[in-house]
């Protein structure tokens, strides 16, 4: 969708914070009044109202991609400023946020002026004279999801919000326009509501993909009601105690303490009928279909097919939300190793890699933790093994690469690039001709002073498999980003049963179709098979880390982690461990198959709620600093 951009002269913003909030319009450009005299201008806001969603593939600026664990970029970026990564290091601040979606700034964009505008577009849209009543209700129901979506981008962000249901009159006096947070429960509940009132009115489906693409269904609504609904219930926003003295102006809590078993309860219905809405209008779990594919492929290939093709092929059933302003084509180029000999390969830029922790994460081929299955060397693991011709599929014969990276679920080769790893596609479809990528110092991967990983490992999901490389150039394959998979809300479903009932078979159900996708065996099978604890599936204790891990693996690359840890509260424990890979600067096996450290990362109670800028706390006195900023 083309998203087109008009200023016109606006409502008092309802808040007061400083001149940046302003827009100054010029002479001769048209008011509110005249947008919405005609269909076509009204349909210009309506794009305007789409065009405040998140940059979720802006490389170096998007919160998800290098402001947490997942990716990390390369020592040639050390000296640059670059805003997510500085959220990364431990260097926000109060004084000018990185990623500040409250005002905008740093990498973020004015949430608040978005919804300044959504409510302007849903107070006038009614007067457009030349379109029908339906096209009027479609439209606003459109826009109240996006004013609900821009809350929920807030709420994950910043806990207790503002509520800005409405913009305020010309006349409003200063008091009533130093608005404050509302509690976290009510602006759960104002959420809910928008997303119940959208979806009412929203289609089922979108039926003209070539003008309509991208915008909003009743799916889309239920599956982000799903997805607010279980961040409430999930540890840090439900009976989270370190926040229980945590108080507006007049003294009102902004967080209950106690926590509330119900929420789990009130999250899986949620999913259960988002889910239902996603299956009634033909979305599935991706499978690569080999019907017409002219290369013959093994089993395993087609497995990674529909791991990597679920993200990267364009409109593909198991998508329920894509963000078509948000194509993905230099992230492709962060994310894609050089593999072939000189410095031709134009387009490669090659700078980011996946710490050796994400590598580690992913199962063995048995679907257990790599630190459980009694089959796999676990205290062996960095130790250097050579391929041998049965390995051909995923490691280059003779090559020696690390122990790591053998006998690992198929996703683990779907996910990432290695030294010594098989790269499909790139116009090499048949598993008998192969490029396999090299990294050691010196080798095509880890030849150019800034086109390498630092950590050994390279983010290949991220990178379309229709994306055509040779020694000359590049030829991107782009995709808009994938903003909700049905795997995601399969995974919060399983999630949310557990904690609602425990690991019944309901519960199992959802985890173990993820699963089958990727060709492991149900989680029963699995842990009983395999794992040195075969019962921990059994109790809820146990099966909640089954799901954990299962949506980091599932979810890699994806910008899930990012939020998920801050939900589970886990993020203390993760985001302080160091960065590692493998000695990017050694030339043999020996030497590069040397685990290095690369950044001590630092993770306080305070970094799990964004800091509002200090700044506007001086000019709206009624909003309260989040706790330890």
């Amino acid at each position: 969708m083309k998203y087109l951009k008009i200023s016109i002269v606006l409502l008092l913003w309802p808040f007061t914070f400083g001149c940046h909030y302003l827009d100054i319009v010029p002479d001769n450009i048209a008011t509110v009044d005249h947008v919405f005299r005609m269909r076509n201008t009204a349909e210009q806001f309506l794009f305007t109202c789409y065009s405040y969603q998140p940059r979720f593939v802006s490389s170096y600026d998007y919160l998800t991609i290098l402001g947490g664990d997942e990716i990390w970029a390369n020592d040639f970026n050390v000296n640059v400023n670059k805003v997510a990564w500085n959220i990364a290091k431990g260097f926000q601040n109060v004084v000018n946020p990185y990623s500040n979606y409250f005002g905008g700034g740093q990498g973020g964009r004015g949430m608040f002026v978005a919804l300044r505008d959504c409510n302007t577009f849903l107070e006038n849209i009614s007067k457009v004279p030349d379109m029908d009543e339906y096209e009027k209700v479609r439209w606003a129901a459109e826009v109240k999801f996006l004013k609900a979506y821009y809350h929920f981008f807030l709420f994950r962000m910043y806990g207790p919000i503002p509520l800005i249901d409405k913009n305020l009159p010309i006349t409003s006096s200063t008091s009533e326009v130093r608005v404050k947070q509302a509690p976290v429960d009510s602006c759960v509940n104002y959420i809910a509501r928008l997303l119940d009132e959208a979806a009412a009115d929203l289609p089922p489906r979108i039926d003209n993909e070539a003008t309509e693409a991208g915008r909003i269904t009743k799916s889309i609504a239920l599956c982000v009601k799903a997805q607010l609904l279980v961040t409430a219930a999930s540890p840090l926003f439900n009976g989270n105690s370190d926040y229980g003295t945590f108080k507006g102006k007049e003294g009102v809590s902004l967080f209950n303490p106690q926590y509330d078993e119900q929420k789990w309860k009130i999250a899986a219905e949620a999913c259960k009928v988002a889910i239902e809405e996603c299956h009634a209008v033909g979305n599935e779990l991706y499978v690569f279909n080999l019907a017409n594919y002219p290369f013959t492929i093994s089993n395993d290939t087609r497995v990674e097919l529909s791991v990597r093709n679920s993200v990267c092929e364009r409109w593909n059933k198991e998508i329920v939300w894509t963000s078509t302003s948000n194509l993905i084509g230099s992230l492709q180029q962060e994310c894609l190793p050089r593999l072939f000999t000189g410095d031709k390969q134009t387009g490669t830029l090659s700078s980011f890699g996946a710490p050796l922790k994400i590598a580690e994460q992913f199962y063995t081929k048995n679907g257990v933790p790599i630190s459980e299955d009694k089959t796999w060397d676990y205290v062996n693991r960095y130790n250097i093994k050579t391929a041998v011709a049965g390995d051909f599929l995923r490691i280059k014969p003779a090559y020696q690469t690390a122990a790591l990276n053998f006998d690992r679920e198929v996703r683990f080769y779907a996910s990432l690039g290695f030294d010594g790893g098989r790269w499909y596609g790139h116009g090499r479809f048949s598993d008998t001709t192969n490029t396999y990528l090299e990294a050691k110092l010196g080798q095509i991967a880890n030849n150019h002073a800034w086109a390498y990983s630092i950590t050994g490992y390279w983010p290949k999901k991220l990178v379309n498999t229709q994306t055509v490389s040779n020694a000359n150039e590049i030829t991107f394959q782009t995709y808009p980003w994938p903003v909700i998979r049905l795997a995601d809300m399969y995974l919060l479903y399983a999630e949310a049963l557990n904690e609602s009932e425990g690991p019944t078979t309901e519960t199992m159900k959802w985890i173990d179709l993820v699963r089958a996708r990727a060709g492991l065996k149900t989680v029963a099978e699995s842990w009983t098979q395999f794992s040195t604890n075969p019962g921990a599936y059994q109790q809820k204790d146990g099966m909640r880390k089954i799901i954990h891990q299962e949506r980091l693996i599932e979810m890699a690359f994806e910008g899930a982690r990012f939020w998920d840890l801050r939900r589970w509260k886990e993020a203390e424990r993760v985001l302080n461990e160091p960065i590692t890979g493998w000695n990017y600067g050694g030339k043999t096996a020996a030497e590069y198959y040397t685990v290095k450290s690369l950044f001590n990362m630092t993770f306080r109670k305070r970094d799990y709620l964004w800091p509002i800028m200090e700044n506007d706390l001086i000019v709206n006195n009624n909003l309260v600093q989040n706790p330890g900023w």
